[in-house]
């Protein structure tokens, strides 16, 4: 019951500060941090101990999942390669780097010291999207940031179980083993998950029913995650590769009604867990200080040191990679190397997987520096989701490399009036063949005008009928809207593929034309 009622107190909390970032507009993931750890610092606060179970298998998925729907699979195409190169090679040199770090400034062993470095080697995909949704980042940049942080988790996760084994085991590290591990979890996650969206493509294509299409969306994270698990491959993996490949062909699973709604409610839920899960970071690191064995009273300089070291070295190895994705006659390279290092923190994932760390060696004695790593994980965490947050914007601002609204706002107005103008194309067609009553098609021309001159009605009011011609007249023109809907649909999407809009407006606009088709639906 206890716990219960504590975590009712972190929505309540979670949901109140996050609100009031909004509205004074700094990084939710940061004021929740601050927040969660100014409560665990009242006296007379109970100490707060999740099991690293929970974080995996209830709030990572659909966190995970909603933030791989969202990436932009045109713009990933053009920067996988540094996304390669950025989830094998700098995961890799950043484990490598911070467990030489540990064991100089420390006094870790060397198989901890190479655990602490294996945990915070990559960047954390849910606190990177969190922290990124509302910047105005070019789509490559955006991509690049959000991409490497959803697919270095097999790398880091490798590094890990092998880092762990020797730790626990004592054993030298088996190289080959090793490799073989990383093929099974990247490539099995891989298989698992795109299985699991193959399945529930096929189940929702044939689903009409908007509860049931919500309750399928909703488990869709659980079931990949749960199952790669099963199989002992990449839980992590299969939901991203999920989401990525569902989140590419949703359009044709679901109509507007029910894509709205899946919207609504992931929207809820995205809230609801990131709030939480941020303000427990906060909450987490004055219990793990107080379980601090004695002489480790350095651990705030260690870990200062230690996102210094990440944040130094992941600039550096971005230098070379930012001319891929620098924005068309846009800034330096060493700026956008800025902002994409700047972007990348550490998050959620990486506290997970220090808390799985046993307890106890294989000969049953307590393992050494357990408890150093947890605290330095969380501090190395709490600092670049407060420093890194709080900063990112103002960053971006000066870089030159963010978008303008005035750039956003003129796109989409050109975009909508090319929707509107592919809308009339087809009324003159229909008007021609005689194929449709003209009253109809009259009342469908008067509502992409009001569109083309920014009338501010809300979509599904223009026209609908005002008793002229009575209910046969009112049926053909919401089949006129319909198909005119439908065409506008399937030219957004071709200007969007052909590189012509950037994915937000697509989006913008694809919510537009869902409202559209939802309200003709709706009618009387």
């Amino acid at each position: 019951m206890r716990a219960v009622g504590t975590i009712l107190v972190l929505v309540v909390l979670a949901t109140v500060v996050a609100t009031g970032a909004r509205r004074l507009r700094i990084p939710a993931p940061s004021l929740l941090v601050l927040a969660g750890l100014g409560v665990a610092l009242i006296p007379g606060t109970p100490p707060l101990h999740i099991a690293p179970q929970t974080i995996a298998l209830v709030v990572l998925p659909p966190l995970l999942y909603a933030s791989a729907e969202d990436l932009s699979m045109r713009d990933l195409r053009l920067v996988w390669r540094p996304v390669t190169v950025l989830a094998l090679g700098l995961v890799l040199a950043s484990a490598a780097a911070v467990g030489v770090l540990a064991i100089a400034v420390t006094g870790l062993p060397v198989p901890m010291a190479f655990v602490l470095g294996s945990v915070l080697a990559s960047t954390d995909p849910v606190a990177v999207t969190a922290l990124g949704r509302r910047l105005a980042l070019p789509g490559r940049v955006q991509v690049l940031v959000q991409a490497e942080s959803l697919f270095n988790d097999a790398t880091s996760l490798v590094l890990f179980k092998v880092a762990i084994g020797v730790a626990v085991a004592g054993t030298a590290v088996d190289w080959p083993h090793a490799g073989g591990e990383f093929l099974l979890l990247a490539g099995g996650g891989s298989a698992v998950g795109a299985a699991v969206a193959a399945g529930v493509a096929v189940v929702r294509r044939r689903t009409a029913d908007p509860v049931l299409e919500t309750v399928i969306a909703l488990v869709t994270p659980y079931t990949a995650y749960v199952l790669a698990e099963g199989v002992h491959t990449s839980g992590v993996t299969a939901v991203v590769v999920a989401g990525v490949v569902l989140g590419r062909s949703g359009y044709k699973l679901s109509d507007a009604r029910i894509r709205l709604q899946l919207q609504a409610v992931y929207g809820v839920v995205v809230f609801l867990l990131e709030s939480v899960v941020f303000a427990i970071v906060g909450l987490e690191l004055p219990t793990l200080v107080r379980d601090l064995p004695g002489g480790t009273s350095w651990w705030p300089l260690q870990a200062l040191a230690v996102a210094a070291l990440l944040i130094g070295l992941r600039i550096l190895w971005m230098l070379p990679l930012t001319s891929v994705v620098k924005p068309v006659g846009g800034a330096a390279s060493w700026r956008v190397a800025a902002v994409v290092t700047w972007a990348g923190t550490r998050g959620v994932m990486p506290l997970a997987a220090a808390l799985s760390i046993p307890l106890v060696a294989a000969d049953g004695t307590a393992l050494p520096g357990r408890s150093l790593v947890l605290v330095l994980t969380t501090a190395v965490v709490v600092t670049t989701l407060v420093a890194q947050g709080l900063s990112l914007a103002p960053l971006v601002n000066r870089s030159g490399i963010a978008l303008e609204p005035e750039h956003t706002a003129r796109e989409e107005a050109r975009t909508r009036r090319r929707l509107a103008g592919v809308g009339l194309e087809h009324l003159d067609q229909l008007a021609d063949l005689d194929a449709a009553p003209t009253a109809a098609l009259e009342q469908a021309r008067r509502a992409l005008d009001a569109r083309l001159q920014h009338d501010q009605q809300e979509p599904g009011e223009q026209g609908q009928g005002h008793g002229q011609g009575g209910g046969s007249v009112l049926a053909a023109y919401r089949q006129i809207r319909r198909e005119v809907i439908a065409l506008q649909g399937g030219e957004l999407r071709r200007l969007y593929e052909q590189h012509e809009i950037s994915d937000t407006t697509r989006r913008h606009l694809q919510y537009d034309l869902d409202r559209e088709e939802s309200a003709l639906a709706e009618g009387p």
